[in-house]
Order: structure tokens, then C-alpha cells, then sequence
């Protein structure tokens, strides 16, 4: 008995806690109806588990042949693990295929290296360029960690720093992160403080105007970016 009052007040701690935030997510997006923002998290998560089991399936061919290119190419794993920050600033790993070479970050973690990256092997740079290194993600969307469509996540060790120098970056997290999104599409990969400064006000535009029709015109346009390169560093 003891064990199941115990469970009941955890889920009733659980629930709280949801609704909170769902409270501070509604606050953001006012004047919405609550009701039309729980439907579109309803419906974004339905289109995430969806979309990304059909994208595993149809990619499946793909990430095959990039995990044995990714093998013979450099030692070490194939899948490269890391600590991201999530929703409300809930941790995770988030899963890539590896584009560095073993021990690239022994000194700590760097910026994204501006020109060329001796760091980057020859295959992750063909990987990057084409951002075919991102599709293990799909495994995060399906898992719930992420979504397809969101503010991209960040390591906790830089999460902390761009929090105290960056006004309202902690924003970013009222949602999920997304293996996409608007600032993604619109700018390179954050490489200064500017860099963050500028992406933040596409992630905050995102979060306010967030819809399934926003999100299926930030996917295509991500298959334009992907395909020209445009903005791809």
C-alpha cells in the first residue's frame, strides 16, 4: 500500500510540474487558447513518433552505408554520444554519427572551428556538408528526447555560460529541441556569442508562432538547404 501512495504522489507531482510548464509555455504564446496549444503539442508529437520511424525506415539503406564509411575511414565508435540540454533543461543523449577523430575535444569543448577543422576526418566532412551525421537523431525524436522541428540543443557546459551572457536564452528551452528548425535554416552553425545572439530571436519567433504549418515549411526548407548548401559551414 505504502508503494502505490508513493507512485500516486509521484504522478501527482509529476502532473503539477507538466502543467507549470505548460502554464509558462501557454504565457509565451497568449493570445492562443489553451486549448489550440495543447491540440498543436498533441498533434507535433503524433506527426515526431510518425515522421521519424518513416524517416528510419526510408534512411535505414543510407545510415548504413555512412556507419561503414564512418568505420573504415577512422578508428573509434561509429555513433557519437553526447550530453545535450533539453526541454526545461531535462538532460540527454543526443546520438550522431561521429565526423572527428578520436579525443578531438581532450582540451575541452571548442566553438564550431571556423574554415577548415583539422579536427574533422575526410568522410565527417562530406558528412557535415550534407548533414547526413544528424540522421541517428531520428532515434531521439522517436524516443521523445527531441522533436523534428525545434531550437537546436546545446551542451550543458556552453547552456550555462550563454545563460548568464545571452538575455532570455533560457527561453529556448520551453520546448523540445528539434533536429531542425528556424534558426537552423536561416543561419550557420553557431561559432561567437553574435552568432547565438542572432539565432535566439529566429528560436523565440518559433516558439510564438509555433504550428504544423511552420514546421512543414521549416522541413522543406531544410531539404533546400541540404540540397544547395546554402548556409551550410
Amino acid at each position: 500500500m505504502s508503494v502505490l501512495i508513493a507512485q500516486m504522489l509521484t504522478v501527482r507531482q509529476q502532473l503539477a510540474i507538466e502543467l507549470q510548464r505548460f502554464a509558462l509555455l501557454w504565457s509565451y504564446q497568449h493570445p492562443v487558447p489553451p486549448f489550440t496549444l495543447w491540440w498543436r503539442l498533441v498533434l507535433k508529437r503524433v506527426v515526431d513518433l510518425v515522421g521519424s520511424l518513416v524517416g528510419l525506415v526510408l534512411t535505414a539503406p543510407i545510415m548504413a552505408i555512412v556507419a561503414l564509411a564512418v568505420k573504415m575511414s577512422s578508428p573509434g565508435l561509429v555513433l557519437y554520444r553526447q550530453q545535450r540540454v533539453g526541454r526545461f533543461g531535462e538532460m540527454f543523449t543526443m546520438y550522431k554519427f561521429r565526423t572527428m577523430v578520436i579525443d578531438a575535444e581532450a582540451t575541452g569543448p571548442v566553438w564550431a572551428a571556423q574554415g577548415h577543422d583539422p579536427r574533422v576526418t575526410t568522410v565527417g566532412r562530406a558528412l557535415r556538408r550534407t548533414h547526413l551525421d544528424e540522421l541517428p537523431q531520428l532515434f531521439n525524436v522517436f524516443k521523445g528526447d527531441m522533436s523534428l522541428v525545434g531550437p537546436r540543443p546545446e551542451r550543458p557546459c556552453f547552456v550555462k555560460t550563454l545563460n548568464q551572457e545571452v538575455a532570455r536564452y533560457d527561453e529556448r528551452l520551453l520546448i523540445k529541441p528539434g533536429m531542425t528548425g528556424l534558426a537552423q535554416v536561416h543561419y550557420r552553425y553557431d561559432q561567437t556569442i553574435g552568432d547565438v545572439k542572432r539565432k535566439l530571436r529566429f528560436d523565440l519567433l518559433y516558439i510564438k508562432r509555433m504550428c504544423l504549418m511552420l514546421d512543414a515549411r521549416i522541413l522543406v526548407w531544410t531539404v533546400l538547404v541540404v540540397l544547395t548548401g546554402r548556409g551550410i559551414k
